[in-house]
């Protein structure tokens, strides 16, 4: 029985229930690449092929309930985070940054539905809104990488499939555009789960992946975060309360992807440019399958964002799906348990977004803020960047 089937007979009552962000419809005919709130072109004849919905999300003071375990939405077909930290302020953002985190977490998924929609794989698709995220400097993967304690850049990325647990990934390349083409030809054309450094980037260059030079991953913002976080190092105390230092606590962390397609696959795909200031040489959870990333068709597709660290000792996403497979445990649930309840517990805190086969997602997380968003059956993209739309879960 397909998914699509096999959740027919869902009451609408329970379709969405956690959706109280803002809600951009987006039809799936729609072009990869439209800007999301762009009006749509006057079509007024029968079966118009453009429509746009807006539901706008309840204001400042009107929460959506946090600290349960239950599922965000149903009906996702696709999600994106861009990563774990402190919470965006809906007062102090400024319509442009805000739209700019929003058009980057809805270009991402429309990414990744451009190839759904023309029935590609659950690994196509996760690959391709990763690799968006990674081109889009706002966030810490790809172009928008921070800078390690030696002023270099070293990105770290994973790939899993569901259907057979084929996992690929890298760490510490150094010339790979996008680290997550790197992750899936190493699961693809490769007897190997993971490759390092100079081996990395080589495999990646001798099978035609696109290479730059380091000063392709660098942006002003990032520089400005490892200055400040230089200076803190060296007892400033002003330092890590600089802009630049919120700044990028607020989209430090991750990319990540999970999806399902027709054929009821799951995916998960994470990239990271990891922590400023990080020692040369340091990997996280993002290239560590079971930590950063996990699939498997019988439970959840899972990427992780957050102090890596802290999820490599507790094998988070693994244990995610763990807790479903031996604890009969639904994916909120056992999300929640490993969030909220076990990494806090060895100092860590950061988010999952989490995707069974049947369209169940969950995104808690233990952080101020989360930057996420998902794409449903019927086209609705949903993005979430503040407080108020995805509070954490305590």
């Amino acid at each position: 029985m397909s998914r699509r089937s096999a959740i027919s007979w869902l009451p609408s009552a329970l379709l969405a229930v956690a959706t109280v962000a803002a809600l951009i419809a987006v039809p799936r005919s729609q072009p990869v690449g439209e800007p999301v709130g762009a009006t749509a072109h006057a079509d007024h004849s029968v079966g118009a092929a453009r429509v746009e919905r807006i539901r706008t999300a309840p204001g400042p003071g009107q929460p959506p309930p946090g600290g349960k375990a239950r599922p965000d939405a149903h009906d996702v077909v696709l999600a994106v985070h861009g990563g774990a930290g402190a919470a965006l302020d809906r007062e102090t953002t400024t319509p442009a940054r805000e739209k700019a985190y929003r058009d980057g977490l809805a270009a991402a998924l429309r990414a990744g539905q451009h190839v759904l929609d023309k029935g590609g794989t659950s690994v196509a698709a996760v690959a391709a809104a990763v690799r968006k995220l990674e081109d889009d400097p706002l966030f810490n993967a790809g172009k928008g990488a921070v800078f390690n304690a030696d002023a270099g850049h070293e990105l770290d990325a994973s790939v899993m499939r569901g259907s057979d647990l084929a996992a690929g990934a890298v760490a510490g390349v150094r010339g790979l555009r996008n680290p997550v083409d790197g992750a899936r030809l190493v699961m693809e054309k490769s007897k190997h789960v993971l490759l390092a450094g100079e081996g990395a980037d080589d495999f990646g260059a001798r099978h035609g992946l696109a290479t730059v030079t380091q000063d392709y991953y660098w942006t002003q913002a990032r520089w400005d975060a490892l200055i400040r976080a230089k200076e803190a190092e060296r007892g400033s105390k002003t330092a890590a309360r600089s802009p630049e230092a919120l700044a990028d606590e607020q989209s430090r962390g991750t990319v990540g992807a999970v999806a399902v397609d027709r054929e009821d696959d799951v995916a998960a795909a994470t990239s990271t440019g990891g922590m400023t200031n990080k020692l040369p040489g340091r990997i996280g959870d993002s290239p560590l399958i079971g930590a950063g990333t996990y699939a498997r068709n019988a439970t959840a597709a899972v990427s992780a964002t957050g102090a890596g660290e802290y999820f490599i000792r507790g094998a988070a996403t693994s244990t995610v799906s763990a807790l479903m497979e031996f604890k009969g445990l639904g994916v909120a649930a056992a999300a929640y348990e490993v969030v909220v309840e076990r990494l806090p517990r060895l100092g860590g805190t950061g988010g999952v977004i989490a995707l069974t086969r049947d369209g169940v997602f969950d995104a808690p997380h233990s952080s101020p803020g989360m930057l996420h968003g998902y794409l449903t059956e019927d086209g609705d993209v949903v993005t979430k960047i503040f407080p108020d739309e995805s509070p954490a879960n305590t």
